[in-house]
């Protein structure tokens, strides 16, 4: 049985390809998970997404036990949500934050992740490739 890696994106970020490509890129995530599944095949790798901060928390509860990782775009939730941060440091399984863009380049609102903290890693700036970077990460301990 392959280890289970869960990709779990956040708001705005069902349009990938669509959203202001300029800074995110015009291909889908769902194109994308295809390279992912690809390159990792000896992964199982699952993908979760929501605009709903409930949603998530309530996903990261029902893998966060049982996953060898946990991939975590939470897009504008990551400067924001407490409950979010709270979920991540409930949960045994370890987590990497991904960002597309690079935060620190951005408005200063976005300096500041709540989920840092409590997150194994983060990648950020790397466009999509941050995905696979993470997963990489999570593989080798």
């Amino acid at each position: 049985m392959s280890a289970t890696i869960h990709i779990v994106n956040g708001p705005n970020l069902n349009l990938l390809g669509t959203r202001e490509p300029e800074k995110y890129g015009q291909a889908s995530f769902g194109d994308y998970l295809g390279v992912l599944r690809g390159t990792f095949a000896d992964l199982d790798i699952q993908y979760f997404q929501s605009n709903v901060e409930g949603a998530l928390i309530d996903h990261l509860h029902a893998v966060g036990f049982s996953a060898a990782g946990i991939v975590l775009n939470a897009g504008g939730y990551t400067h924001t949500s407490v409950a979010l941060r709270d979920a991540i440091a409930a949960i045994a399984t370890p987590v990497i934050e991904v960002h597309i863009t690079n935060i620190h380049a951005r408005e200063e609102f976005r300096h500041v992740s709540l989920l840092s903290p409590v997150c194994k890693g983060v990648v950020c700036g790397l466009g999509l490739e941050g995905y696979g970077a993470a997963i990489r990460a999570l593989s080798i301990g």
